[in-house]
């Protein structure tokens, strides 16, 4: 559960969003970076990493991944989604500048919002003047938000900005036999080449359907064949 000095929030990061879960394919630069960066590689690395790519990209699960790998290096670590806790206040980032490792999500509903950008602020030079860690993921480059306040601008662009790249079909494939793979179930590759023909191009949706087709299986005690993945699949959009 991540703790606030304020409140407790109830946010548990999945079991699943580690960095042994996430295919990398083109962006292994990107991972390779977050974990030099978190294994103490690059002391003289900037204090704030922005990851930025469009929808299904892994973001979320890549800074999820980063303070699971803190807390099992008995470091400490904390994961904010913005979007969902926006509306408790900016005063929820205070106290935060303790820990080794802060990764803030969906970090663009914070620009133009002065009190939040102020709050950022604040953050960043609380880790600078420790030692730690901002982690921050939107889904433009800092550079391409319109954030109000100079200084923040200033140190976000001054970062290390990293981009994430949407997967090629071949890539989709491994990353989906991967999380089959990890869930002890077989997928072969003609199931997975159906799936991506049938199915929207977002990894966050193929691995949704991939879980609803684990449970289906396992009801069924039936493999994961293209015949079987055809019947669910119609099953999901009949009325």
């Amino acid at each position: 559960m991540i703790q606030s000095p304020q409140l407790s929030l109830g946010i548990r990061l999945p079991d699943s969003s580690v960095f042994e879960s996430y295919y990398a394919g083109r962006n292994q630069p990107v991972v390779d970076a977050l974990l030099s960066l978190q294994g103490g590689e690059r002391p003289r690395a900037p204090t704030c990493t922005w990851i930025h790519g469009a929808a299904g990209t892994g973001k979320t699960h890549l800074l999820q991944a980063v303070c699971a790998r803190a807390t099992r290096d008995g470091r400490t670590a904390a994961y904010l989604p913005l979007s969902e806790v926006i509306k408790l206040g900016e005063e929820l980032l205070a106290g935060f500048g303790e820990l080794a490792i802060v990764c803030l999500d969906d970090a663009q509903v914070l620009a133009g919002r002065e009190p939040w950008e102020r709050a950022l602020f604040r953050l960043h030079v609380e880790l600078d003047e420790r030692g730690g860690k901002l982690l921050v993921a939107g889904t433009a480059p800092p550079a391409a938000l319109p954030f109000k306040l100079r200084d923040l601008g200033s140190r976000l662009n001054g970062g290390l900005v990293l981009t994430l790249q949407p997967l090629e079909e071949s890539e989709q494939i491994a990353a989906l036999r991967l999380r089959a793979q990890l869930r002890g179930l077989e997928l072969p590759d003609d199931t997975a080449q159906f799936m991506l023909r049938r199915l929207p191009r977002d990894m966050t949706h193929l691995y949704a359907v991939l879980d609803e087709l684990d449970a289906a299986s396992l009801v069924a005690q039936r493999r994961l064949t293209v015949r079987f993945v055809k019947e669910v699949l119609e099953r999901r959009l009949a009325p």
